[in-house]
């Protein structure tokens, strides 16, 4: 791989845009020891999901009913289900989040940006947009940025996750997709969608978080199903986790692994 500094220079280059280094992000939090109070901490750092196509208006109302009980971020749903996890957590102080272009990231960016914008309509305050791969892959770098771009422009002053699905990559792309993800002026870099051949890994968030500093959060997600594998990630540099599961605060191993699948 290229010395990053290089490959930065090669990405604002290319974009003919400065990569911001702007800290929004100085110090993560202490993780505390007590019980209660390391519940609340993974909770309040933790969004819960459901984006399997199959889930029903009773499984997706049963998943914001466990974020408000647990004090979850976030709720991340498809957006057909944006406007119902809306109204049902309306004043629960837990946001919405849309997944946009799940999970492959092939549509047009025109038509993720429209998504995005409709979701903001009905309510999503954060979106996990997937990189458009192909374009990243291909050396189509200003693609990938307009892709990213368009949806930071639509659901603005909302944050936006850019997901680069790590288990598809090689070291250097992962570092250029950061540097886009960057460039474009997101606010988290993620690892995977769930969907994908791997999940969220130590190494991959160390990795994201040397590439953005503190001037992007890192989002850890993918097959996170124990308090061990969160705890782990935190440490290696994410601010935020994706599950699938409420096992991460309540047990070691997940009493029901398929309670909220993708």
């Amino acid at each position: 791989m290229q010395d990053l500094e290089k490959l930065r220079e090669k990405v604002e280059e290319v974009l003919g845009v400065e990569i911001p280094i702007k800290e929004r992000f100085p110090e993560r939090e202490e993780i505390p020891d007590k019980e209660e109070d390391l519940r609340n901490f993974l909770a309040r750092h933790t969004d819960i999901t459901l984006l399997r196509p199959t889930a029903t208006k009773e499984e997706i109302q049963e998943l914001c009913e466990e974020a408000k009980r647990w004090g979850f971020y976030s709720v991340i749903v498809n957006p057909y289900y944006v406007a119902f996890c809306s109204e049902l957590l309306e004043g629960s102080g837990v946001l919405v989040g849309v997944a946009v272009g799940f999970p492959l990231g092939q549509n047009k960016p025109e038509i993720k940006a429209r998504e995005a914008r409709l979701a903001f309509q009905e309510g999503a305050r954060e979106a996990d947009m997937v990189m458009n791969l192909a374009a990243l892959k291909n050396g189509d770098w200003k693609m990938v940025y307009q892709d990213i771009r368009g949806i930071v422009e639509e659901m603005s002053p909302c944050v936006v996750k850019v997901v680069l699905e790590a288990g598809y990559l090689t070291e250097e792309e992962k570092v250029i997709g950061c540097l886009i993800a960057q460039a474009a002026r997101a606010h988290f870099v993620k690892t995977s969608t769930g969907f994908g051949p791997s999940g969220a890994t130590e190494a991959d968030v160390r990795l994201f978080r040397r590439v953005v500093g503190s001037s992007l959060g890192v989002k850890a997600a993918g097959g996170i199903k124990t308090r061990t594998q969160a705890l782990a990630l935190l440490r290696a540099g994410a601010n935020r986790l994706g599950t699938s599961t409420v096992s991460i605060l309540t047990s070691e191993e997940p009493q029901n692994p398929s309670q909220f699948p993708y």
